[in-house]
């Protein structure tokens, strides 16, 4: 009965609170090299998979948990910085991604939290 709960958009929202947490942890572990000479960078891939899923499938099918068994964020090395970045500039271009990161994780948050609300109000309403 669960697994008929756990629908397309939990599997989603799911593998992108996933990504949100790991960016995290990856810009975390950026802003601790920061000073760090010779230090790449390294970010993390998901919202350009997710997106040539999307392409790949057209408007025509909607997206389903079999599709996203494949979908994982992985972590990569970013490209080389900029000549003349100096690690003042990396560190705080590294704070305005995170706290870009932590807003998109509250709002997948608050979209779990109103999917699930959702589902609880047709579970109740059932009961009538």
């Amino acid at each position: 009965m669960i697994q008929e709960i756990d629908t397309a958009t939990m599997g989603v929202l799911r593998l992108a609170l996933d990504a949100a947490s790991l960016r995290h942890r990856v810009i975390a572990h950026n802003i601790a090299n920061a000073n760090t000479e010779g230090f790449a960078p390294l970010r993390v891939d998901f919202e350009e998979q997710f997106d040539a899923l999307r392409s790949a499938l057209g408007q025509s099918r909607p997206i389903d948990r079999g599709l996203l068994e494949g979908l994982r964020p992985v972590v990569a090395q970013d490209g080389p910085s900029s000549v003349g970045t100096t690690a003042k500039m990396a560190l705080d271009l590294e704070v305005a991604r995170l706290a870009q990161n932590t807003v998109h994780y509250q709002a997948l948050i608050r979209g779990a939290a109103k999917h699930l609300s959702i589902l609880g109000l047709a579970i109740t309403e059932g009961k009538r």
